[in-house]
C-alpha cells in the first residue's frame, strides 16, 4: 500500500487537495479527524484532546488500511498534531511522537501558503502562515522522509501534486 499525506499550515487547501487526488487516481482517502471532534466539543480544546484526536485519526486511517487499498490519502497526519500540540502547549504528548515516528508515508506533500486565508471558526493563527510552513519544512527535513512542496493555483497545485505520486507510483 502506498500511502500519501498531505499536510502543512491551517488554509492551504489540505482537504480539498486530498479529495481532487483521491477522485483523480480513484483511491481512498481519510479525512481530518480533528474538525468532527471539535465540532462535537463544547468547550475550547485542550491539550489532552490532541491526544484524543491523534487517536480517532488513527482509528480512521487503521479501517481504511485494513480494506487494503493500493494507494491510500491522508488528510493531515500526527505532524499536524506534533506542531499544534508544541505551540499552542510547548509539550506533545508521547502518544503522538511514538505513532508519528510509526507513520510509515511514502510521501508528504506540503502545501504552501500562496493561496489566500479562507476564514473558518476552527482555525486560529491567520498571522503565522509563514512561521508554520518553515516549521513543517525544519520537522520534515529532520524526520528525513520523503516530502514535496506543493504550490500554486488550486489547478497547478493538483497538477504538481499528481506528478509528485506518479513518481512514487511509478519511479
Amino acid at each position: 500500500m502506498v500511502k500519501i499525506a498531505i499536510t502543512g499550515p491551517e488554509s492551504t487547501g489540505k482537504s480539498t487537495l486530498s479529495a481532487q487526488l483521491a477522485q483523480h487516481y480513484n483511491a481512498p482517502w481519510v479525512p481530518e479527524y480533528a474538525r468532527t471532534y471539535l465540532d462535537q466539543l463544547e468547550r475550547p480544546y485542550a491539550a489532552p484532546d490532541l491526544e484524543a484526536i491523534a487517536r480517532g485519526q488513527l482509528a480512521l486511517w487503521q479501517a481504511e488500511e485494513a480494506r487494503n487499498p493500493e494507494l491510500l490519502f491522508l488528510d493531515t497526519e500526527l505532524l499536524v498534531l506534533k506542531i499544534w500540540s508544541e505551540h499552542s502547549y510547548d509539550i506533545c504528548s508521547s502518544f503522538i511522537l511514538e505513532n508519528l515516528r510509526r507513520q510509515n508515508v511514502d510521501l508528504y506533500l506540503l502545501l504552501d501558503i500562496d493561496l489566500p486565508w479562507t476564514p473558518d471558526p476552527q482555525r486560529e493563527h491567520p498571522h503565522l502562515r509563514q512561521f508554520f510552513h518553515d516549521w513543517y519544512k525544519r520537522e520534515l527535513d529532520q524526520i528525513d522522509v520523503p516530502y514535496v512542496e506543493i504550490s500554486g493555483s488550486a489547478e497547478e497545485r493538483l497538477q504538481n501534486a499528481i506528478r509528485a505520486v506518479n513518481q512514487v507510483l511509478h519511479p
